[in-house]
This record gives structure tokens, sequence and C-alpha cells, in this order.
């Protein structure tokens, strides 16, 4: 999320998260303290924090504000019942998409970014709209490829972005919302377009 502030200063990007000690981390003045480290990391941040990229614990006043909303947890193995050992838990995708349904207003482009099994998106559209029928929610799947420390490289030069999204004309717009936030840094032959279950 950092990269696209970086390369879109004039979309504001806030990252949220319900760990404090984390967030404090993001928002500290010593960089070395960042939660995470990938080479490049700290320059990025430290060039947009303030500017156009946030980093807050309050989850519904960003859902609110937003007008596209990225979902980035983990997806761990699941350690009991069907699936046990080897299929993804998507149980904090269950929550981010609960959270979503229940506190937005306006009409919302919801992203995942995890890495999760084919169909994961439907199961995110039925949460959504069955908790929520008065709000257009948009689904669109761009998977990260990224290696822990070249991470940076890799989201700066991708070799490629790929989107994927509904095969209907609002699915095409929505799309289109989001290869115009690549295509600010990534040559447009390589952001690739496709339907959702392609892109998982």
């Amino acid at each position: 999320m950092a990269v696209i502030a970086q390369k879109n200063p004039s979309i504001n990007v806030t990252v949220v998260d319900i760990n404090e000690k984390r967030i404090a981390a993001w928002n500290s003045n010593n960089l070395n303290e960042l939660p995470i480290y990938e080479p490049g990391l700290s320059d990025v941040v430290k060039e947009t924090r303030g500017r156009n990229l946030f980093f807050s614990t309050d989850i519904n006043s960003a859902i609110i504000d937003s007008e596209m909303i990225f979902i980035s947890v983990n997806t761990p193995t699941k350690t009991s019942g069907e699936g046990k050992g080897f299929a993804a838990d998507l149980k904090y995708i269950e929550l981010c998409a609960n959270q979503i349904a229940e506190v937005s207003k306006t009409d919302k482009i919801v992203v995942e970014k995890s890495t999760v099994p084919v169909r994961t998106s439907e199961k995110i559209k039925e949460i959504l709209n069955s908790k929520n029928k008065s709000v257009d929610f948009q689904i669109l799947s761009n998977p990260e490829f990224l290696a822990e420390g070249t991470a940076m490289r890799n989201l700066q030069i991708p070799d490629r972005v790929i989107i994927g999204g509904d095969n209907t004309k609002k699915g095409n717009q929505v799309i289109q919302s989001l290869v115009k936030i690549y295509s600010s840094w990534v040559p447009r032959k390589n952001i690739l377009t496709t339907n959702l279950w392609s892109s998982e």
C-alpha cells in the first residue's frame, strides 16, 4: 500500500489494523521500529506518511471514508474441521467482509490481496450482499507475488499485475479503476485483466 501511495500522491491511502502496537510502530518517528523490514520500505514510508499514507486503528472510519478497500490478512492453514492441515482458513477474510458490510454506507470496491483459494470472492460477495442490501459492493482479485527481501522491488518494478473482476459492465469499470492506479507506474502491457476465478 505504501508503493500505491508513493506512486499516486493524489490518492489517500489508510492502512488499518486492530493491533495498536503494530500501528504505533508504523507511526513511530524511528523508522527502525517499522514492524516489517524490507529494503527500501522505510524510505517510501518516510516520503508518504502524513502526506497521503496514514496508519490507524479506527477501522470503521476508514471503511466509511473509503471508495476502495484492500483486504490483506493472514490465511493460515486450517487446524481443525474439513480441510484440516491443507485448506486455507478464511475466518479473517470473513471477519473483514462482515465488518465492511456492517459499516458501509456508500458503494465500495473490495479487493482481495491475500492468497486465497478459488471461489473466495463468492464467499465475500455472499457476506457483503446478505448483510447490507443498500450498498453496491464490487469485488476484485489482485493477488500479490512477493518474496521476502525483494518485496519492494517486486512492487515497484513488477513483472506483472493481475486484476480479476466480474465480466459485467460495472465489473469492467471497477477493473479499470484499479488498472488506472497501477498504470501510474506499471507499463500497461504488464497489467493483466481477467475474471475473478482466473485471478484467484
